[in-house]
């Protein structure tokens, strides 16, 4: 029997997120897709090998999962460069979209090729253990039952085409086991526990706590108390950045003639340490921060609003954390309103990777100690004596 390999995935509207094996690997790629040819025409096809496969990520993808099947993609930086490129649109289900499968069997295929997997020829079959994650939403709406059994049971194939390194290669993805945890529960353990699901916080176990989860398209606010998700009160919203960012990035392009690849570049503007809200027009740095303030502002005073409509609910609360790349977009705007308020007791995350790469650290948590417990059974059944 193959071995299967721990994979901890976030599919984040922005980016994937992925953890594999001991911790001995990680992806992060953008969340963008354009449909290609199959000959995409390249200069210096004999250096293709010399290249960064995650520059050029070039597959065709089979799955009975898929909507639209055996199609041609570019993927990441290589789709960002494209006139046609899709990214996930507000009021869409993850779980429902063809993008969210075709990202995940991309990463997964990705790691895969540099595994110790059975390979035939050109083919590797691949066997995966996920821990992946949906909006709170989704869960409530059981749409989580129907994403794990398109993954399960069937053999999903990546083909990389004009890819540096692995051009040739295809990969049958199959699934051990998939767990699908909602977002905001796989907040909260990430903030309580460490690898090895050891508490590491123990003032924050017993807290009324509110985990504010800000994502491309959708808003997640777990209400956590004794040490559970209270799934009544917890609620998921229609809202995200991804409106936002488009907004900006379509006011840039009409006031100063910039066209920007997509939002991942916006996402760059407003966060990047230096030169923040800035752009070249004619080589000349250029200030938006008129542009972003305004957009933004709006956005953190509408989230603002479902902060406090939930805390009105559940006023014993204690603290809220704001988690997700939203929320790293969203910051000073945030604590801006909540300062000029007097607001409530609110907290960020300030290490900027530990609040991007919080989702999939918290897979890996669940998806770790999830087989832990269940290799121990076996284990014990396979030491027991045999009864004569």
């Amino acid at each position: 029997m193959t071995k299967s390999r721990l994979a901890a995935v976030d599919v984040g509207n922005d980016s994937i997120k992925a953890i594999f094996g001991d911790l001995d690997y990680e992806l992060n790629i953008p969340n963008i897709i354009a449909r290609d040819t199959e000959d995409r025409p390249i200069i210096g096809i004999e250096e293709l090998d010399t290249k960064d496969p995650l520059d050029g990520i070039h597959i065709k993808v089979h799955s009975p999962a898929l909507k639209e099947n055996n199609v041609i993609y570019r993927v990441g930086n290589l789709a960002a460069k494209s006139d046609n490129t899709s990214e996930l649109d507000p009021g869409s289900s993850k779980s429902e979209e063809d993008q969210t499968l075709i990202m995940l069997f991309a990463t997964l295929a990705l790691d895969a090729v540099n595994q110790d997997f059975p390979k035939n020829k050109n083919i590797i079959d691949a066997n995966y253990t996920l821990g992946t994650g949906l909006p709170l939403r989704e869960v409530k709406e059981g749409k989580d039952a129907g994403y794990r059994s398109k993954l399960l049971g069937s053999v999903h194939q990546v083909e990389f085409l004009v890819t540096p390194k692995y051009q040739g290669l295809k990969v049958n993805i199959k699934f051990n086991e998939v767990k699908v945890y909602p977002e905001g529960f796989a907040a909260f353990i990430n903030l309580v526990m460490d690898n090895n699901l050891k508490i590491i916080n123990k003032d924050l176990i017993d807290k009324r706590i509110l985990i504010q989860d800000i994502g491309g398209l959708s808003t997640d606010i777990a209400v956590i108390k004794n040490r559970n998700v209270d799934d009544d009160k917890a609620q998921g919203f229609n809202l995200g950045v991804s409106e936002s960012l488009e907004a900006i990035r379509e006011e840039i392009r009409k006031k100063h003639g910039v066209e920007l690849d997509s939002r991942r570049d916006v996402v760059d503007i407003i966060t990047r340490k230096n030169n923040r809200n800035h752009i070249m027009v004619h080589g000349s740095r250029t200030s938006v921060h008129d542009i972003t303030d305004r957009i933004l502002m709006e956005l953190a005073k509408k989230e603002y609003r479902l902060l406090r409509n939930v805390w009105a609910k559940n006023s014993q609360t204690e603290i809220c954390y704001f988690v997700g790349g939203g929320s790293h977009v969203l910051k000073d705007y945030l604590k801006t309103i909540n300062n000029n308020l007097d607001g409530y007791n609110i907290e960020f995350f300030e290490d900027d990777k530990e609040s991007i790469w919080m989702m999939a650290n918290a897979y890996y948590k669940l998806i770790t100690d999830f087989v832990r417990r269940t290799e121990k059974p076996k284990a014990a059944e396979e030491k027991a004596p045999v009864k004569s």
